[in-house]
């Protein structure tokens, strides 16, 4: 029987390819004759042998032949819809919530078991009901700090029991301590230096800890709004003699990447964001992983979105070098500051550490 699909016979070994390599990217389906189904290319179960493969390019031509839609790999998206509602329901609830509500009572709510509704929260969010929770309560404090409020005031109404928590968890909630929050910025002082580099201008911007911004291949105007952007009511200042040496060291980095660019960090994010960062120095220079390998290598291999959210915030961009992580077809997907210099970056940084290993 001719499959009723319009697929090139001459591509399908290329095709068969991708389904052997799992290829997340591919915009086709096959389907196995012997089990009746059809599945994405990257589905995880053992592949079938290629006499027994059929392609098709909808789940509605797959169907037409008779084939079923895998349970795995959710070809047609059904459950991941599903979840999708779910995981948006008890967030909603969460963010409603005065309290943090109990795992049992979301699970409950969303009609799942405690372990489902948990293993498909975390999936879509990357952190677990709690985290997320604590995430919301962190943001409604530094909204409240941000008003301007007492802080014992402020501690009340994003529903901590006591400042002493807080200033406890003061890095993995706010960054900085929550009288700074309270303030925007007030009192913290920026050093800021612009130079020349390969892509255009850059600019650095260091707090007395270290360097907090790292921006370029954009005007002047844009690389200082950014910053304004992330310390509103901070002093900013230039100091281009105390950060000649920083410059100088993210100049040369972007000329010649033999190694590392080791500087003295500032980051303020989320205890996650601060595990994502601090995983991507983990990446060699002339190296790439994907997404999917840093949420594993960051110890939560479901996490892929949250991963792509925390490196499009990175704030010092080489220091942290997200540019070093791509799509898990190859594609160099999005970069802050232009896919067309991470592209040039990432072929830079092969080619000397080819030379170098050569």
């Amino acid at each position: 029987m001719q499959d009723i699909h319009i697929i090139d016979r001459v591509s399908e070994e290329h095709l068969w390819d991708q389904v052997l390599n799992r290829h997340a990217g591919a915009d086709f389906l096959y389907a196995v004759t012997t089990m009746g189904v059809f599945c994405r290319p990257a589905c995880p179960s053992p592949r079938p042998l290629r006499k027994n493969v059929r392609f098709f390019q909808s789940p509605s031509e797959a169907e037409a032949a008779g084939f079923r839609a895998c349970k795995r790999c959710d070809p047609k998206g059904e459950r991941a819809r599903i979840a999708q509602a779910v995981v948006r329901d008890a967030s909603d609830f969460i963010e409603s919530s005065e309290e943090i509500p109990p795992l049992d009572t979301l699970a409950k709510r969303s009609g799942y078991s405690r372990f489902h509704f948990l293993r498909m929260f975390r999936d879509h969010t990357g952190l677990t009901p709690r985290g997320y929770a604590e995430a919301v309560r962190a943001r409604r404090l530094h909204d409240a700090l941000a008003d301007g409020g007492r802080v014992v005031d402020a501690v009340a109404e994003a529903g901590f029991g006591s400042e002493s928590r807080v200033y406890e968890k003061t890095a993995t909630l706010l960054g900085m301590t929550p009288g700074a929050a309270r303030r925007g910025g007030v009192g913290e002082h920026i050093r800021t230096a612009f130079a020349d580099c390969p892509f255009g201008r850059l600019l650095v911007g260091a707090t007395e800890k270290g360097v907090c911004f790292i921006g370029f291949a954009e005007p002047e105007e844009a690389l200082m709004g950014d910053l304004r952007r992330r310390f509103p009511k901070a002093t900013i200042a230039t100091d281009d003699a105390g950060l000649a040496a920083t410059v100088r060291a993210v100049v040369d980095f972007l000329r010649e990447p033999k190694q590392a660019l080791d500087l003295p960090l500032d980051l303020r994010g989320t205890a996650f964001q601060q595990r994502v960062w601090r995983t991507l120095c983990s990446i060699p220079v002339g190296e790439t992983r994907t997404y999917a390998q840093l949420a594993e290598m960051a110890g939560n291999p479901r996490a892929i979105r949250a991963v792509a959210r925390s490196c499009a915030t990175n704030p010092v961009s080489l220091a942290v070098p997200c540019h070093r992580v791509i799509g898990s077809d190859g594609g160099l997907t999005g970069y802050r500051w232009g896919v067309p210099r991470k592209k040039a970056l990432l072929e830079q940084e092969r080619a000397l550490a080819t030379a170098v290993g050569g």
